[in-house]
């Protein structure tokens, strides 16, 4: 919830803007609620989708660019030549820490955390890709350390911000569907190899490629193609597969709507699990008890081609990618990442105007992508909090997801304690929920 001074902000706002739109307070306008000053914002990982990240905030001042692939990060290094270069980000926070306001982390997943972390502890706010992290356990570091901070974070699950997603997330908490008892989620993903083992190989390293530093705190190993630049996501020491590409983006509409934290069991049936990547494909049954208005509900998770019955929704076949929500009044179906959807009961979206419109809106037509940065540049500079932060939203979140790679691993079901952070049937599994790290890149 916005404190009162961003509320007070929010209604001054509003009460200046031309009566058509101030009658819809929800919806925001770039800046309006913050200062003019520009931040000094830095970019770590800032090739292929962290140069969109990192580009997304031109409007600021980008003073410092990190990354270890001088080749992937040519774009973003032509596009801003005054922001100075880096390869380790440990340096370029300690050397810039003091002129830096905010920083984008958009690295394989293994250096999310440790670099996130390494800058909130300096108070600097930030946008991080998703999943937000690695490790179950450092999801809830990750969100411990962003409070303690008090900094403004984002994770970039910008389905967030897609103005139908939220109204969609609206109607479900108006009880449009009535009790949701039963989800269904998939995704077309892996696009990348998974259910292979390391490459035997172990060919020259580009000049433009500081491979140790790639490395980072992943354990040592010989440099292969076959991991950089985009093909890591399926190699579990340094991705998180099918499932934590997509889940932080699939299942964002179920998250929110119902707040599907803290499972009490997740169970995976899948094709084979090998030490060094995930699997080809797999099914991941999420079961939740009753938490505050949530009644106890069922998410099943299908990626590498499975999906659910198409009689759920009685269409001929379902798409790619999707969400069903299943209630004890009506079925919801999103045909994509996120956005509109339809109602089996064949309800439209316009037989609801009565509930209200309470989730703030950026502007009609802006892109979906920049409106999530903005989102949080917005309130990195005092306005209200962006729907995506560490501590309220994707920390949960990305706990939930990543556990069903721990049910992946473990071959069957865990049973988790939230509270103590642990699973309670299976060692093994439990000693999965944390990372471990190289020498030299821990995390006190």
């Amino acid at each position: 919830m916005s404190s009162p001074i961003h509320r007070r902000q929010f209604l001054r706002a509003a009460a200046a803007l031309p009566v058509g739109l101030a009658a819809f307070p929800a919806v925001l306008r770039p800046g309006a609620l913050g200062s003019d000053k520009k931040l000094n914002v830095a970019g770590i990982g800032v090739g292929g989708k962290g140069a969109i990240d990192i580009g997304y905030c031109a409007g600021e001042n980008v003073v410092a660019l990190c990354d270890v692939d001088d080749a992937n990060a040519a774009e973003s290094y032509k596009r801003f030549p005054q922001a100075k270069r880096y390869k380790d980000y440990r340096k370029m926070l300690d050397e810039e820490g003091a002129r830096i306001d905010a920083v984008t982390v958009s690295t394989p997943d293994h250096h999310h955390a440790p670099a996130a972390l390494l800058a909130m502890r300096l108070g600097k706010h930030v946008y991080c890709q998703k999943p937000l992290t690695h490790s179950v356990a450092e999801a809830r570091r990750m969100a411990d350390a962003a409070r303690a901070a008090k900094v403004t974070t984002q994770m970039g699950n910008q389905g967030f911000s897609h103005p139908r997603t939220r109204r969609l997330v609206e109607l479900i908490q108006a009880g449009v569907l009535g009790t949701v008892h039963e989800v269904h989620v998939w995704t077309d993903r892996p696009i990348w190899p998974q259910g292979v083992d390391r490459p035997g190989d172990s060919p020259a390293v580009p000049d433009t490629l500081a491979w140790d530093l790639w490395l980072g705190p992943a354990p040592q190993r010989p440099y292969n193609p076959a991991y950089v630049p985009f093909k890591w996501r399926g190699f579990w020491d340094f991705g998180t597969g099918a499932l934590g590409d997509m889940g932080c983006h699939n299942m964002g509409l179920p998250f929110w709507a119902l707040d599907l934290r803290d499972p009490l069991t997740v169970e995976a049936v899948s094709s084979p699990v090998n030490a060094e990547t995930a699997p080809t494909r797999s099914m991941i049954t999420y079961e939740f008890g009753a938490l505050g208005d949530r009644k106890a509900t069922r998410l099943v998770w299908y990626d590498g081609g499975l999906k659910p019955s198409r009689h759920l929704v009685k269409a001929q076949e379902l798409g790619a990618n999707g969400v069903i929500l299943i209630g004890d009044k009506d079925t919801l179906y999103v045909p994509s990442y996120w956005g509109g959807g339809g109602f089996l009961s064949g309800a439209r979206m316009d037989d609801f105007k009565e509930v209200p419109m309470r989730l703030p809106r950026r502007p009609e037509g802006e892109d979906n992508d920049l409106a999530h940065h903005l989102e949080w540049i917005d309130a990195c500079k005092g306005g209200p909090p962006p729907s995506s932060s560490f501590p309220e939203r994707s920390g949960p979140f990305t706990e939930m997801v990543l556990l069903g790679n721990v049910a992946l691993r473990a071959g069957g079901k865990v049973e988790w304690d939230a509270k103590a952070l642990r699973v309670k049937n299976d060692a093994a599994s439990d000693a999965r929920i944390h990372s471990t790290y190289r020498k030299g890149w821990e995390i006190a």
